[in-house]
């Protein structure tokens, strides 16, 4: 026999099923939920109707194409059931978009740093500020924000509540869940940025690949260098990650990097470690904070050209990269790499040096080079991520939390 607790576990597994097939299937009708979710045609109309009477779904008629015959009954998500914002820092903007339930969205605005360094109470008030502009265009209130996802190159609290060392912020760290409570009941996520373009992929590549998907890397390229792992558990799940990769170990003694340590993998390859190596400054130089696109671009323009310096630092970088990748291969597995970030615009100058530093690993010469692909859109794939993750949790906080039925049980 159930009891009241597990009847009401049951309830909201099977709740959380029907809102996450709508969440990846879109509008279906009951009998499409049915199939999807595997639940029984009694127990979806009695879920579906609890969660209508809660406003979380809708329905709609569709009519027929040809125009014949009794319309379609589709659910959906309710738009306005709740709302998310999302949050990227990064080394020169933080952009806030607005997003309905229903993952539409509304708003968005950035807020440009240009490369300025600004101590986290100067961050978080204009942060705060600009969540209240944010809400206060649409016409809302903190109360009908349900989830506020942030996300930022760097390390982040298992709790996913703490940005613990990021470029943009060195060692100031940032509870943002503090930073929020009590004005706003939404809840608080930070997410390292790789991670959610590894979400988002590994989300594509898992529909795509209708159920044989077994693993990819995403390596951003830019001020900073990031990676992240998306994955198959054993259970069939997606299960993500985002190890610290720019500043694994390149070289023993290599260039002093952002982090304070010398020799990462991000001191020889991201923004500011090109630049050293170009101009031959001295490898215990500062780092520079923020390395503008268009001085980039001038040092990409002199390599292409044949200037040997500017030639050697892309290769260089690209060596470290691919020494990097070759060891996540041989701890992990073979896999698809996914290239994005500002720096993608150099990969004609990378590539050599990340072929070199691929070819040097045992597991390379075994199994063979990985497939490499390049996204120059990581802008996207990082929202992406964002709506796929915060609003999925938001689907099981609903199907947790929402009032109990007046009725029967959902089971």
């Amino acid at each position: 026999m159930l009891t009241k607790s597990s009847t009401e576990l049951v309830r909201q597994q099977n709740s959380a099923l029907v809102l996450a097939a709508l969440r990846r299937m879109g509008p279906l009708s009951h009998t499409d939920i049915s199939e999807q979710t595997g639940l029984a045609s009694a127990t979806v109309s009695a879920i579906t109707a609890e969660l209508e009477r809660a406003d979380v779904i809708e329905k709609a008629e569709q009519q027929a194409h040809s125009g014949r015959g009794r319309p379609r009954v589709l659910f959906a998500q309710r738009r306005d059931s709740g709302y998310l914002i999302a949050v990227r820092i990064s080394s020169d903007a933080v952009q806030y978009s607005l997003v309905d339930y229903s993952g539409r969205l509304i708003d968005r605005f950035e807020d440009a740093r240009n490369g300025k360094v600004a101590g986290t109470k100067h961050f978080a008030d204009g942060f705060l500020d600009a969540l209240v502009r944010l809400i206060n265009r649409s016409h809302l209130d903190k109360s009908q924000i349900l989830a506020v996802s942030i996300s930022s190159k760097g390390t982040v609290d298992a709790d996913g509540r703490r940005l613990l060392w990021s470029p943009v912020f060195g060692g100031e760290q940032i509870d943002f869940a503090c930073l929020l409570q009590p004005e706003w009941r939404a809840k608080v996520t930070v997410n390292n940025e790789t991670l959610l373009v590894a979400q988002a992929l590994g989300m594509k590549a898992d529909t795509a690949e209708a159920g044989s998907f077994r693993a990819l890397a995403a390596l951003s390229l830019g001020h900073s260098i990031g990676l992240g792992i998306a994955r198959k558990d054993r259970f069939g799940e997606l299960e993500v990650t985002a190890p610290n990769f720019g500043h694994m170990l390149h070289a023993a003694n290599g260039g002093l990097c952002r982090c304070g340590s010398f020799g990462c993998i991000e001191a020889s390859a991201g923004f500011y470690g090109i630049l050293r190596t170009a101009f031959e400054v001295p490898p215990d130089t500062i780092p520079a904070k923020f390395v503008p696109l268009a001085e980039m671009d001038k040092i990409a323009t002199s390599a292409r050209q044949g200037n040997r310096m500017a030639g050697y630092a892309f290769r260089q970088a690209g060596i470290a990269l691919g020494n990097g990748l070759s060891r996540v291969l041989s701890l992990h597995e073979h896999m698809p790499i996914f290239i994005t970030g500002p720096g993608t615009r150099y990969f004609d100058l990378l590539k050599r040096g990340i072929d070199e530093g691929l070819e040097q690993s045992h597991e390379v010469r075994l199994q063979g080079r990985p497939e490499i692909s390049v996204i120059f859109d990581e802008q996207r794939l990082v929202f992406d991520g964002h709506l796929d993750r915060a609003l999925t949790d938001m689907d099981h906080d609903i199907a947790a939390f929402r009032p109990l039925p007046t009725g029967g049980d959902a089971t």
